[in-house]
């Protein structure tokens, strides 16, 4: 089959759209939806593979695209790469995981972010509810202190963008390697830029990372590029 296969956050899951069903099916109304049927025609009975979750960040968003790749026939991939700051982890393996193990953490996580997300989702009672639940499951499966820790201790946006820019490039060499045809875009340019300041600028590090990736495969989506 045709199958094309789309990863992302929220952005791309279409999490707030009109036809959103509790986050538990993904939109036909995402940017990425709508390439799918400019791309894939009914006709050849290409399928929308929906590798997209709310809230993850790109290390997960290259994880999850790269299962759905390596199990189902794939004749292309869109991803839209999401925010640094958060964070995929293997976690000692519990039910409600996904997958029993991964964990995708965010600052949102923590009790100082605990508020902000509160703000956001303010006019949602059904997204409220839904993050509720998340915080349950995280303090259940020791993921709550755990974010707790990192962002006290270790987080920082250098390692963030380590972490980024590495999974760009994994993704990236591996998709070029099964010879799928591909292209990427963003939610925020913070990935690539802080105000007017690149990051590649940084070190002779982030220089080189930024070197491997093949910005000719980018497409942009108005100022910020978010879809």
């Amino acid at each position: 089959m045709n199958n094309f296969v789309a990863g992302g956050c929220s952005f791309t899951f279409g999490h707030e759209l009109s036809d959103d069903q509790e986050g538990k099916i993904p939109s036909k109304l995402t940017w990425a939806h709508g390439l799918f049927n400019l791309t894939i025609p009914r006709a050849k009975k290409g399928k929308y593979i929906c590798a997209a979750r709310p809230g993850i960040g790109n290390p997960a968003i290259a994880r999850r695209v790269f299962d759905a790749i390596t199990t189902n026939h794939t004749k292309v991939v869109v991803v839209m790469w999401s925010f640094l700051s958060r964070y995929d982890w293997a976690m000692p393996r519990h039910a409600k995981l996904e997958q029993t193990r991964w964990a995708s953490i965010s600052p949102w996580d923590t009790d100082a972010g605990n508020e902000e997300a509160f703000r956001k989702i303010g006019g949602s009672e059904t997204q409220q509810e839904q993050w509720k639940a998340r915080q349950k499951t995280f303090e259940e499966t020791g993921v709550k202190p755990f974010a707790e820790s990192i962002y006290k201790h270790a987080a920082n946006e250098y390692h963030e963008i380590y972490l980024s820019w590495k999974s760009i490039i994994w993704l990236q060499n591996i998709l070029e390697k099964k010879k799928i045809p591909f292209m990427f875009t963003l939610a925020d340019n913070s990935l690539f830029y802080k105000e007017k300041k690149h990051h590649k600028d940084q070190d002779s590090l982030m220089k080189a990372l930024h070197d491997e990736i093949d910005i000719t495969k980018w497409f942009s989506f108005g100022e910020r590029m978010m879809g």
